[in-house]
């Protein structure tokens, strides 16, 4: 089986998939794509922001930008994740930026690797010119369960909802985000720390090594698993959380954590 790998994210989850699917699934990786490139529109970038800041309010999108780090540089730094271009080149495994997840240049590269299937791995929407044009079309890992989480960050919204535990799903790539059928999950217990911001990079931290390898392992075995896709009904979709809802988080937080130190992020 041939595969291309689709990422938006230099230093991040696509790094430490790599290596598993090479030892482990017995697919050739054709080619890898990280998409860079600046937005098509800022314009319509700035209105998206601004539209969600009235959603959430100035204080959750504040707060937003803040927990940004707890699943970027944080979890990096744990995991020491090396840029995508290294680990690729490393692999021996053809490497190419291009402008955009949905650009002309990433249509035209996924064409000509010729492949089977196509992992998205840390992107936004992606277009169904893009996604259809894998043979076998391409799959996501949303690090959350579905259809209980869509579009929801990690580990914060599971607590919101008084659990101890959080996942990962392997899922069909379609027209909506984190919509698509359902082809593999798992569900973990949350690592819980000292502060919220320790306890989910150190979940965060989690998921991404236990999907990566999961995710390998599906890809070995997706001729048989994919015919045994779920589809989604019920879902229900989340967003970055209000203040209000992050202050339910921090204290669903401290009462599923037991005594300790005091949460003060």
């Amino acid at each position: 089986m041939r595969v291309a790998v689709l990422t938006s994210v230099e230093t991040g989850f696509a790094s430490l998939c790599l290596p598993p699917i090479v030892e482990r699934s017995g697919a050739e990786i054709a080619l890898v794509m990280l998409a860079d490139g600046p937005p098509a529109s800022r314009w319509r970038r700035m209105r998206q922001i601004l539209g969600k800041t009235r959603r959430i309010g100035l204080l959750g999108a504040i707060n937003g930008l803040r927990m940004r780090r707890w699943y970027g540089a944080d979890v990096a730094a744990l995991l020491s994740i090396e840029p995508i271009e290294t680990v690729a080149r490393r692999l021996s495994i053809p490497f190419e930026r291009t402008p955009g997840v949905n650009s002309d240049r990433t249509i035209e590269l996924l064409r000509g690797a010729d492949v089977d299937l196509g992992l998205s791995l840390g992107n936004a929407w992606i277009s169904p010119r893009v996604f259809e044009i894998p043979r076998a079309g391409m799959l996501n890992v949303h690090h959350e369960l579905l259809p209980e989480f869509q579009g929801a960050q990690s580990v914060v919204w599971s607590l919101h909802e008084g659990r101890r535990t959080t996942g990962y799903t392997i899922h069909r790539v379609s027209r909506g985000i984190d919509e698509g059928a359902i082809v593999d999950r798992r569900e973990l217990p949350i690592s819980f720390r000292s502060t919220l911001a320790e306890t989910v990079t150190a979940t965060y931290a989690l998921l991404l090594r236990d999907s990566a390898v999961r995710l390998a392992e599906v890809v070995r075995d997706f001729p048989a698993l994919v015919d045994a896709a779920q589809p989604q009904s019920g879902g229900r979709r989340f967003t970055t959380p209000t203040w209000r809802a992050f202050r339910r988080i921090r204290r669903e937080h401290d009462r599923l954590r037991g005594p300790g130190v005091s949460s003060n992020a």
